[in-house]
């Protein structure tokens, strides 16, 4: 076919080709299956119980304070989207601790400082869904996000095109965060 990508079918996928590209990320279909999501709260089945005692590599772990860590998303809605997580299987905000809840704020004001150094990022997106009906993809363990954002990142791949990209390896963004993250004070 005359500059048509053969990869290209009709919406019910036979027929004649729709002139639409394909992005695959096959990756993707744990998190939409829910696999490894914790059903029912119990700390044994959680990955933010499980990621801690990984190596930070293997994990994605950008840095560990106390009480909390600092974790790369797995399905990332930016570049450099991090999580902060209490160690503690805790699923509500108002559980945490006052030490808890400060050391997330600290852990997340730094996020923002180290992604702002080493990406330029313009803004930010933080929030925390707090339970299933909210939007919570993990409702039993609480987690805060921290998007980077940049000027024009919202183009036509996520809003007509329904695609994120993303311009690195999870890998190394996770180093390039973790080798700028400034020491943690004891």
């Amino acid at each position: 076919m005359d500059g048509v990508d053969d990869h290209r079918v009709s919406q019910d996928g036979v027929g004649d080709p729709d002139q639409l590209d394909r992005l695959w990320t096959p990756h993707r279909i744990a998190y939409i299956r829910g696999e490894k999501k914790p059903a029912d709260g119990t700390p044994g089945e959680c990955p933010f119980c499980r990621v801690p005692g990984l190596p930070d590599e293997e994990g994605l772990v950008v840095a560990r304070g106390e009480l909390a860590f600092v974790v790369l998303n797995l399905y990332p809605y930016a570049p450099g989207h991090l999580m902060i997580c209490p160690y503690r299987h805790v699923a509500d905000y108002t559980e945490t601790t006052d030490t808890e809840a400060a050391e997330i704020a600290a852990l997340t004001k730094r996020a923002m400082t180290v992604i702002r150094e080493v990406s330029g990022a313009g803004g930010f997106n933080l929030g925390m869904n707090q339970g299933a009906i909210a939007g919570a993809g993990i409702s039993a363990h609480l987690h805060q996000h921290v998007v980077p954002r940049w000027p024009g990142d919202q183009n036509f791949m996520p809003i007509i095109g329904r695609t994120k990209t993303l311009p690195e390896l999870l890998t190394d963004t996770r180093q390039l965060l973790a080798e700028a993250w400034p020491p943690v004070r004891s």
